[in-house]
């Protein structure tokens, strides 16, 4: 069994204990942590020895939304000032062009980006087959990278002859969609420790398909053990459309169809009121919140303190790579810890107020750290995917974590090395490891050549623009 020892390096082990190990390591076998704690009360000797000093290093980022193929579409000029429907609707067409292969290079690009950011867990939300593309062309791809995938076997069923947005052309029968769920939960889905893929049933949203379909897919889901994923409530513009087709805000919909309950997650869920926090709450319903994505489609800003006061799962998703327009999760973990602290300046907080000794005054809420931050970008992505072998660094979890040399000219005069990692511009991580293997080592990629990978995908994606 092949061991690694990390050493001398500062560890924000996130752990339930938040524990922080200045001159820390780490002893890895076959994929797990064997030990942890300070390096002279670690064994000395393995298969791969690396000094890490000057290095901090955190569990792997969780993405917990993300749509890989549309980094054949990023800054697509009549798609770069529209809102959501708008850039939906500009967008269609282009993506029906895709082919199996371009479904395979971008899912290389999408997480070849998030591993050189840190990541080591990825959900993607594939939701359209166009040209016999499939959802094995996806984990294919994921499998020669080495990030753990979370493989959302999407749908689209409701074109605009029935009311819906997509076009007719991108749409699929319910029976195929059901059947091929059935397929690849079956050859691909793995629920043990340490699994490299797991599938998720995740018909795109309300207004893409039927109720009838969000139903069999709940039953279906249930009946597997597999895990539930939908967008829900993104914009106001939804928010409407759910009145106006089923007679019913969104929240409310998911509870008509089944859609409640710890298996279930949502990305993005702006539009929500209280009283629909509380349902989430109630029913262990997680959250996927992509606060770039949300930024650059005006979709407005999620209430994470909300959620996280009532005890809601919170995840970071990088989104779409057209909506965001990049797979930099470290960067979602900045924003998010920005935008949060935007959303409370408009509830009322109170910059000015000096009535206690934090000047925080009596009954205000509190900014989110940056340690919270990355937070939801570790333990709240692991959470919400239902895995409790990943998200922080502790014995008999996954070797996953990613390793920041600390000594660079953007961390200049940081004095806190974990928070440096947030409130400093985003950087890429020296070292991406996932179940003991590399696969970024001193900045570069090692499972896959990065060149080749750029070349083939932008001869893709200029071809897609050409048709």
């Amino acid at each position: 069994m092949p061991t690694l020892l990390i050493k001398n390096a500062y560890i924000a082990a996130m752990d339930d204990q938040r524990s922080e190990i200045s001159d820390g390591a780490i002893f890895v076998r076959d994929g797990f942590i064997e030990q942890i704690g300070k390096t002279d009360e670690l064994p000395s000797v393995a298969d791969e020895v690396l000094d890490l000093k000057g290095h901090v290093v955190l569990p792997g980022l969780v993405n917990t939304h993300h749509h890989f193929y549309q980094t054949l579409t990023r800054a697509v000029p009549a798609a770069q000032d529209a809102n959501l429907f708008n850039w939906l609707k500009t967008l269609y067409p282009i993506w029906a062009r895709i082919q199996p292969d371009d479904i395979f290079i971008s899912t290389q690009t999408a997480l070849a980006e998030l591993a050189l950011s840190g990541c080591t867990t990825a959900s993607d939300h594939l939701y359209l087959f166009p040209n016999g593309s499939k959802l094995d062309d996806e984990i294919a791809a994921a499998l020669e990278i080495g990030v753990r995938l979370h493989a959302s076997r999407g749908s689209m069923s409701l074109g605009e002859k029935d009311g819906g947005l997509p076009p007719d052309s991108v749409i699929d029968s319910e029976a195929h969609i059901l059947n091929d769920s059935q397929r690849v939960i079956e050859k691909y889905h793995d629920a043990k420790p340490g699994a490299m893929t797991q599938i998720v049933l995740a018909p795109c949203s309300p207004f893409t398909v039927s109720s009838d379909l969000m139903k069999e897919s709940a039953k279906m889901a249930r009946q597997y053990g597999v895990h539930l994923h939908t967008h829900l409530a993104e914009t106001e513009d939804e928010e409407q459309f759910c009145l106006q087709m089923f007679g019913r805000r969104p929240v409310d919909y998911m509870q008509d169809t089944d859609w409640v309950g710890g298996d279930v997650w949502y990305a993005h869920a702006v539009w929500v009121n209280e009283e629909e926090i509380k349902v989430f709450a109630k029913h262990n319903c997680g959250v996927a919140h992509c606060p770039s994505s949300n930024m650059r489609l005006a979709s407005g800003i999620a209430p994470i303190q909300g959620y996280r006061a009532a005890g809601v799962n919170v995840g970071l998703g990088v989104d779409g790579s057209a909506s965001n327009d990049g797979s930099h999760l470290l960067a979602e973990v900045r924003n998010a810890m920005l935008l949060a602290r935007v959303k409370e300046g408009m509830t009322g907080f109170s910059l000015t107020s000096n009535s206690s000794p934090t000047g925080r005054g009596e009954g205000v809420r509190e900014l989110m750290s940056a340690r919270e931050a990355l937070y939801l970008g570790t333990r709240g992505g692991a959470a919400v995917l239902g895995r409790n072998d990943i998200g922080s660094l502790e014995v008999g979890k996954c070797a996953d974590f990613f390793a920041v040399n600390l000594n660079r000219l953007g961390f200049a005069g940081m004095h806190d090395p974990v928070s440096a990692l947030v409130f400093g511009q985003p950087v890429n991580a020296d070292y991406t490891v996932v179940g003991g293997k590399f696969i970024v080592k001193e900045g570069q990629l090692v499972t896959v050549d990065e060149r080749k990978v750029i070349e083939k995908h932008n001869r893709a994606a200029k071809r897609l623009l050409e048709n």
